[in-house]
Parts: structure tokens; C-alpha cells; sequence
């Protein structure tokens, strides 16, 4: 099980998280975002793939950040449709780059609607409900999981914190857990947003790699 820290936006924060050697960088090109990023991105370590966040935006505009930034993956954190990731998958015919759809969960989860989308993409992420698109902080109950019945790996994420290590210890050893590709950590880790306590990031990724060892 890899990790993503994501929300990331100064660059000698980045590169401080750099050294760390988490397996996913999140940027957020979303305009709406508290940690919208306004700058160019630096080179980072080649493991280290960097990931797009992108809210109901043009393909043309997707398309032109993966270029100009160097992305490995996109992010779709909006309302965009099965026709919208199609059309996106299509142009990114011949590279690598992978697509990652985020899903708001609340109080119960209906994944029948899910479905239609797992032709296109490699990946599903499952955020928190919340007001925000992303970074609220909060968890949603990890149980709603159990029995996941679609075949797409996934990114946990939502108010993922410092003290989780217990509680993500147990569910990397529960059936919960046997298609999740990552964890994803943004809010909970931040000075304010888009700065991250490295100290905490420090320790967290050290305790969590021992767990997936």
C-alpha cells in the first residue's frame, strides 16, 4: 500500500516532503481550492509520481497541465461523467499517465453508479463528504468498505491524521483493505493550508511504512 500527500503548493515545502520519499505528490489546479497552485511545479524525484487535482474543469485544460507540469496522473475531484473521463482517456492515448476519480462518501455508499465508471479509470478515490472538495478533515467510517464489490484498486482518504497509525494498522489486516492501492493524508498534517508539518509527515510515513512492510 503506497502513500499520497496531497494539497502540496510551496516549493521548499515540497521539496522538504521530497526527502521523505512519499509515493504520490497532490497539487491542486482547482481555482475554488484554498491550496490552489499558482506556480510552476519543481522536478521531484522520479519515484515520486506527481498527481493533478482537477474539479469540473475542461479536458483542454487537463491536458495542458499534465504537459506543462509534468504529471503522472489526474485526480477528477468534481462531477465529471463517465463521457468526460472517456474523452480524457482517449487523448491520453499512448501515455502513462493514470486517472484517478474521487468519490464524496457519506453516511451509507451506493456503488451501483460507481460502476459505469471502472472502464475508465485506473483508479477510485473515496474522500469525505464534507464542504470543501477535499482537505476537510474528517473521516467518514471505514466500515462502509467492507465487502467493496468493484474490481478498481482505490485511494483511502479523509481526515487521515497523525494519531491514525492504530487505526490503519488494523485496517491494512482487515479484508477492508485488499483493493486498496493508498492512503492519502492532506489536512490533518497542515501549518495552514498548503504548508505541511514535515516533523509529522516525518514520523507518519516511517510508522506507515512499517505497517505495509
Amino acid at each position: 500500500m503506497k502513500i499520497k500527500v496531497c494539497g502540496m503548493k510551496y516549493q521548499k515545502n515540497i521539496r522538504e516532503l521530497e526527502a521523505l520519499h512519499p509515493d504520490y505528490m497532490g497539487f491542486l489546479f482547482y481555482s475554488g481550492s484554498k491550496r490552489y497552485v499558482t506556480t510552476e511545479l519543481p522536478e521531484v524525484d522520479s519515484p515520486i509520481d506527481k498527481i493533478g487535482v482537477f474539479v469540473n474543469q475542461d479536458v483542454t485544460e487537463v491536458l495542458g497541465r499534465i504537459r506543462s507540469h509534468g504529471l503522472a496522473g489526474v485526480q477528477l475531484h468534481g462531477e465529471e461523467r463517465p463521457d468526460y473521463i472517456e474523452k480524457l482517456r482517449t487523448q491520453l492515448t499512448g501515455s502513462d499517465v493514470k486517472i484517478i476519480k474521487a468519490f464524496p462518501v457519506g453516511d451509507a455508499m451506493d456503488w451501483q453508479p460507481i460502476k459505469s465508471y471502472e472502464p475508465f479509470c485506473d483508479y477510485f478515490l473515496f474522500d469525505t463528504k464534507g464542504k470543501d472538495r477535499g482537505g476537510n478533515g474528517v473521516q467518514f467510517n471505514w466500515d462502509l468498505l467492507s465487502g467493496y464489490p468493484l474490481k478498481t484498486e482505490y485511494f483511502l482518504s479523509g481526515g487521515i491524521g497523525p494519531q491514525d497509525i492504530d487505526p490503519l494498522k488494523e485496517f491494512c489486516s482487515s479484508g477492508k483493505s485488499e483493493l486498496c492501492h493508498s492512503i492519502d493524508v492532506n489536512s490533518r498534517f497542515e501549518l495552514f493550508p498548503g504548508m505541511k508539518d514535515i516533523e509529522k509527515l516525518k514520523t507518519f510515513i516511517q510508522d506507515f511504512k512499517a505497517i505495509r512492510s
